[in-house]
């Protein structure tokens, strides 16, 4: 028996049709390019920063051992020079001796030659001690700037260390998610950018999300709004989207922008010039990266780490998430 189609059930059909329609039709819509990826991405941030940190330990303390090496090199060459004084004064004493010393004074013939002579014989020896002391301070001085040297290096090399746990660290979480493998990606050129402000040691300072997001109605931080002017001072002006409430990563933070390949917004694989716009915008972040704060750039399948340089990354298929249509940003 055929059945008959009501008016109800026929207006209930035709929206159920539509819908499909409408969601059938492709539009520019925001990138997600860490759905599914929550994660990974707070592994590579926490790797990420944890190698930033050591780095600017590493680069604090190599700055204090050259000072230190400095110093000592302008302490040492007073070393010859103060040690010869000293030696000059000892042979002296040894020919005179102490006795000829006291005669010649006490042979001086009147009270006044003989006060005049004691304050002599008094300044020379304050003279002589003075000598004596100054290269025993320098010597201490030079095995001060030694050890302290010395503890340079040691410092040095746990950061060293610190570093490589975090890369393997990093490295380890793109394995765990069947990327990480090593791809030759060009990123050449100079450093233009202007650099973000740092903390007196050399540190990245924290920063909250307080600044207004340009291209949303959300937040960023100080910092990353510098890396999104400098981005658009350098040419790069395509469409942006930065914060995001939702989601994984650093969008929720104000710490991270999708630099959109195309245009007009997200659409589908970059190809042509919009692939090489994409191409150029990654390597300036990465030329970059040390005068902006640069977590990590994440670009056509592949993730540039400031432990590990470029490696592959695996998305979901589609090409927000494998972000072979927009350039992704995060900054510490």
């Amino acid at each position: 028996m055929q059945r008959s189609v009501t008016p109800m059930s026929f207006t209930l059909l035709f929206g159920l049709v539509l819908g499909v329609l409408l969601l059938g039709v492709a539009t520019p819509a925001a990138a997600d390019p860490n759905e599914g990826q929550g994660t990974l991405t707070e592994k590579l941030e926490a790797a990420s920063r944890g190698y930033l940190d050591a780095k600017a330990k590493l680069e604090k303390s190599q700055q204090r051992q050259k000072e230190l090496a400095a110093q000592l090199s302008t302490v040492e060459s007073g070393i010859e020079s103060q040690s010869a004084a000293v030696q000059e004064l000892a042979r002296n004493a040894y020919q005179a001796g102490t006795l000829t010393s006291v005669v010649s004074i006490l042979d001086s013939g009147s009270p006044a030659t003989l006060l005049d002579r004691l304050t002599l014989l008094d300044a020379l020896a304050a003279n002589e001690r003075r000598t004596v002391n100054q290269l025993t301070e320098t010597r201490t001085r030079v095995e001060r700037a030694k050890a302290e040297i010395d503890a340079e290096v040691a410092k040095q090399r746990e950061q060293l260390k610190v570093m490589n746990q975090r890369k393997e660290q990093a490295e380890r979480a793109l394995r765990a998610a069947g990327a990480g493998q090593s791809t030759g990606r060009v990123t050449g050129g100079a450093a233009t950018a202007t650099p973000a402000p740092r903390n007196s040691d050399g540190s990245w300072p924290s920063e909250r999300c307080s600044q207004n997001d340009p291209t949303t109605s959300g937040c960023v931080t100080p910092r990353l709004l510098h890396a999104y002017n400098q981005a658009r001072s350098a040419g790069f002006k395509r469409y942006c989207s930065c914060y995001r409430s939702s989601g994984a990563g650093e969008h929720p933070k104000g710490r991270a922008c999708d630099f959109a390949a195309q245009t007009d917004g997200f659409g589908g694989v970059a190809t042509g010039g919009d692939r090489t716009y994409g191409n150029n915008l990654a390597a300036f972040f990465v030329r970059n990266a040390n005068r902006l704060g640069v977590l990590y750039v994440i670009w056509f399948r592949q993730i540039w780490l400031p432990s590990s340089g470029w490696r592959s990354y695996s998305g979901r298929g589609s090409p927000s998430a494998e972000h072979s249509n927009h350039v992704h940003l995060s900054v510490y």
